[in-house]
């Protein structure tokens, strides 16, 4: 019998869902807005909707289930933490879908989620340590090795945006200072340029520029520098086969070239090695992955 799995892929704007067969072909794929500043519980409705959308498209078959949400459920309390929709920091986000949906699931972070299913069926399938980065609005991770997720007994494994990397720096919203986050993450780089340049543009047209004048290549090579210091640290801890980059901002050829040289310029060997490559499966990672997860 051909088994089916959905995953659904709890964003701060889209919430997005899939149906995959036993081969991981995509049988169903669709979004929705999150509308995250209506609050939780209209986001719980949200997920019952996308939900529902999937279920009839294979006619309510038997199926899995796995949700990828910012942020993790804490194996103490069971409520989610460390999220960037932060209405839902502090709910027991699992229990609370598990009866909206009335279904048995499993919950991951989404980094998580986009690592897995690059490690498994994208860029790092030929690989046994991958370590997944994910730049978008905020800078999320995972670790997989041996194609199983290592999320650690904090769930906090791959966390590297939230690594201090100038104790001087802009305060985070987890209340720390100077946070990866804060300098190469969509929403920290468009801080910077309203503070520094006094005008409005989003991270991905401000890449995307042709020519910068002098304070714009300032925060341009500003960038490139934080982006090596914050990967080089992580190959200097756990030197990865390979790093993936997924989010909006993966899509940006610079992080390939000045980027890639910035971190080889911080490690620890006089050889660096370690491929810095783009996803394979765009932005269907987080919600595949979401299903590979599910129970």
């Amino acid at each position: 019998m051909n088994k089916l799995h959905i995953g659904i892929d709890l964003g701060g704007t889209k919430i997005e869902s899939v149906v995959l067969d036993s081969n991981n072909n995509i049988l169903f794929r669709e979004r929705i807005p999150t509308h995250s500043h209506l609050g939780s519980e209209h986001i719980l409705n949200q997920i019952n909707i996308i939900y529902n959308m999937a279920t009839d498209s294979i006619k309510n078959q038997p199926h899995t289930l796995g949700i990828g949400t910012p942020g993790s459920i804490s194996k103490d309390t069971q409520l989610l933490k460390n999220s960037n929709t932060l209405c839902l920091n502090g709910l027991p986000l699992k229990i609370n879908i598990e009866k909206k949906l009335n279904k048995k699931l499993s919950i991951e972070n989404d980094a998580n989620c986009f690592t897995l299913a690059e490690a498994t069926l994208g860029a790092g399938k030929d690989y046994i340590c991958v370590f997944g980065v994910i730049m978008g609005t905020g800078c999320g991770g995972g670790f997989v090795f041996n194609k199983k997720l290592r999320t650690g007994p904090q769930h906090i494994s791959g966390e590297w945006g939230h690594s201090t990397i100038d104790a001087s720096g802009p305060e985070c919203y987890c209340k720390k200072n100077g946070c990866i986050e804060t300098y190469i993450s969509g929403s920290g780089l468009e801080k910077i340029i309203a503070n520094e340049l006094n005008i409005k543009i989003s991270s991905y047209d401000f890449l995307s520029k042709d020519k910068f004048n002098i304070k714009e290549q300032q925060i341009l090579d500003d960038f490139y520098r934080y982006f090596g210091l914050a990967l080089s640290n992580v190959i200097n801890i756990i030197d990865p086969d390979i790093i993936i980059i997924g989010g909006g901002l993966s899509n940006h050829s610079g992080l390939y070239k000045n980027g890639k040289r910035e971190i080889y310029k911080n490690i620890f060997s006089n050889v660096p090695t370690t491929p810095i490559i783009k996803n394979k499966l765009g932005d269907s990672a987080g919600v595949i992955g979401a299903a590979i997860i599910g129970i």
